[in-house]
């Protein structure tokens, strides 16, 4: 039997509060029984509505207001997060129609099981996105790289936790499709859905600091740097040097 989604169930669970792209569950003594970014929500909701039927291929969203009501967000956050939907293609929005869930949001890409930590989450991304990095260096193409670039760039340009986190995990994805290997693809998007578990956003935004995040950038652009070279072997060095550094942060492994 499918089982729901911790991060799902906690949305109902007490009195929310937004903040940004960040809600947090308020439990009855006042402290926070889990955080939740709003892509988070609106992608556990798209999940749900998947899984249960009432969202097949081609259901229409809620619109933004009711969204804003129902994942007590503000309209900016939502929009947000209905980008980075659509950039995955999981939906597609049109002008005065509204926005629709596409094929993609029903494959059956599987799920992380809901008590995996941090520390597996990293191990796996260790053994997965260097080779990963390094077969994009070989086989991406020109737009796949202006797209990596573009994730870059935004990332940089962020200068708050949620919009650097949004933009760092699409950087990653961008690279794992510029592999273009299907298989490998699906790989990732499973071992991505852990990083949507609150365990994870928990714990990044602890530990995240300006200065981290100015050096996880840095080590972006060594790694973009690398596949714009084609150069297999940097691309490789640079992603795992970069998660190592994640992983020493994420788990106080200094």
């Amino acid at each position: 039997m499918r089982t729901a989604r911790p991060y799902a169930a906690a949305l109902v669970l007490v009195e929310r509060r937004w903040d940004a792209d960040l809600l947090v569950s308020i439990g009855p003594t006042g402290y926070g029984v889990g955080v939740l970014t709003v892509e988070q929500s609106l992608r556990a909701l798209v999940h749900d509505g998947a899984a249960d039927g009432s969202l097949g291929p081609g259901a229409k969203l809620p619109t933004e207001r009711a969204l804003v009501e129902r994942l007590a967000a503000p309209r900016s956050a939502i929009r947000r997060a209905l980008d980075a939907l659509e950039e995955e293609g999981l939906v597609v929005r049109h002008v005065g129609r509204g926005t629709f869930l596409t094929e993609a949001a029903h494959a059956p890409a599987g799920d992380a099981p809901a008590d995996t930590s941090p520390a597996e989450i990293m191990q796996v991304r260790l053994v997965i996105e260097p080779p990963v990095a390094a077969l994009a260096a070989r086989v991406a193409t020109s737009a796949d790289l202006d797209r990596v670039g573009a994730c870059l760039e935004r990332g940089g340009a962020s200068d708050d936790f949620e919009g650097f986190e949004s933009w760092d995990a699409r950087l990653h994805r961008a690279i794992a499709e510029a592999a273009h290997n299907g298989l490998l693809m699906s790989m990732f998007d499973v071992m991505n859905t852990a990083r949507a578990l609150p365990v994870w956003g928990t714990l990044k935004r602890r530990t995240s600091t300006p200065e981290r995040r100015r050096c996880y950038h840095a080590e972006h652009t060594t790694i973009v740097e690398a596949l714009r070279d084609r150069d297999a072997d940097a691309a490789h060095a640079a992603m795992r040097r970069h998660l190592e550094n994640v992983a020493d942060n994420l788990l106080g492994r200094h």
